[in-house]
């Protein structure tokens, strides 16, 4: 087993025990765990403010634009992997085949997939994980669950964090590599977060249960018969993945 996948196993283990010690009276309806997750919220946003923003806000400011696009890119033909999985289990053959086709583009003619060919050339990006699929077959979303460093999920959702571990290219690779390339995506997400993430503190009076809700409307919109319409929230995370 490599360290991510028992890293990601660890996380839900650890999160279903927690489940049990949520007690009290400030519960939701939809988020019954509210007040293991507000603790596991407040934990991920010390974290983020001592750690992960610092560091997002000098990797900005550090690493040239054209340099921070390529890192992009990188990681979303990394993610075209998962993509095409996810849209073959829900037997969608055109949109696994457009999956299929930008990864070998970019990935060719995109150099590994640092410039990205395929979406100038008319393939579209989907968006999809393992959730996504087990909702495709009637698997309800489950009560809201904030995962440490994860951030907002559900106990459908977590099962992303175990699947996506196990489709990365670099899942047999020696920790040292893991490591640095999760560093690096973890941080050029929170970079592309910074703007979202002061806007968040600046209007939401509770921001948990601001993210919460925009989390759960993004995930139904996903999961409906029009997951376009996802496209039209906003996306706000404790932590980017």
């Amino acid at each position: 087993m490599n360290y991510r996948c028992g890293s990601a196993l660890a996380t839900i283990a650890a999160s279903i025990l927690l489940c049990g010690c949520a007690t009290g009276s400030q519960r939701t309806a939809g988020d019954p765990l509210e007040p293991m997750n507000r603790t596991i919220y407040s934990f991920n946003g010390k974290l983020d403010k001592y750690v992960a923003k610092p560091t997002a806000t000098a990797y900005q400011k550090v690493v040239p634009s054209p340099v921070r696009t390529a890192f992009r890119n990188f990681f979303s033909n990394l993610g075209d992997i998962g993509n095409f999985a996810n849209d073959t289990l829900q037997l969608k053959p055109t949109d696994a085949t457009e999956d299929l086709m930008r990864f070998a583009f970019n990935s060719t003619f995109g150099i590994a997939g640092f410039i990205d060919f395929a979406t100038p050339a008319g393939l579209p990006k989907h968006h999809q994980d393992f959730g996504l699929t087990l909702a495709h077959y009637g698997v309800p979303i489950g009560p809201y669950l904030v995962l440490p460093l994860f951030g907002p999920s559900s106990v459908r959702d977590v099962s992303n964090v175990a699947v996506s571990s196990v489709l990365s290219p670099f899942s047999a690779a020696p920790f040292a590599v893991q490591a640095s390339v999760t560093g690096v995506h973890f941080v050029s997400e929170r970079a592309d977060l910074l703007g979202a993430s002061n806007l968040l503190s600046q209007a939401a009076l509770d921001e948990y249960s601001f993210t919460r809700d925009v989390y759960l409307r993004r995930r139904k919109a996903l999961s409906s018969p029009k997951p376009d319409d996802a496209e039209k929230l906003p996306v706000y995370t404790d932590v980017a993945p």
